[in-house]
């Protein structure tokens, strides 16, 4: 009979072991779980962070890029005026040139050709505007390389003296 509470002793052992066994792995199982549920909130994280930073700098981009055209806009559009109020002014030059000088003789000839020139240009630069005018240079100079060639190498000398003087 003494072997009958030894016998007991060992399955109570033997089912405690089981038990702290069977504890055990739960406790890895549900250790593990909480760690892969842990790591996937951690890369939708990252992911979520990463998506607003991307969301972030697009929008600082695209606020960036919509303000320089903006100022690019702005800059040309008064570039524009600028150019519009010179041919203008050309054309009021010119009027009053008409009425100031003499309408014959070589004087009036003289005053109304170039009276008829300031016109012109102030029609062309009103109309045309800057985008016009480098239109036509740039057809000026396909069309006549080796002169436009030539004027830049005069107005860089020129420009050349001019500044070295100072």
């Amino acid at each position: 009979m003494a072997n009958a509470p030894t016998k007991k002793a060992e399955q109570a052992t033997h089912q405690a072991i089981d038990q702290t066994r069977n504890f055990a792995e739960k406790a890895a199982d549900k250790t593990k779980d909480a760690a892969g549920t842990i790591a996937e909130r951690a890369k939708d994280a990252a992911s979520t962070i990463a998506d607003k930073a991307r969301d972030a700098t697009s929008s600082l981009t695209h606020n960036v890029t919509e303000g320089a055209s903006h100022l690019a806009s702005t800059a040309s559009h008064k570039a524009d005026d600028a150019v519009a109020a010179t041919g203008s002014g050309m054309q009021s030059l010119a009027s009053s040139l008409r009425q100031n000088t003499p309408d014959e003789g070589m004087l009036g000839s003289a005053s109304n050709q170039v009276a008829d020139s300031l016109e012109r240009g102030g029609k062309y630069l009103q109309e045309q505007g800057l985008s016009g005018m480098a239109d036509d240079l740039s057809e000026m100079v396909k069309r006549y390389p080796i002169g436009a060639m030539l004027v830049g190498v005069g107005i860089g000398y020129i420009l050349a003296r001019a500044t070295s003087r100072s």
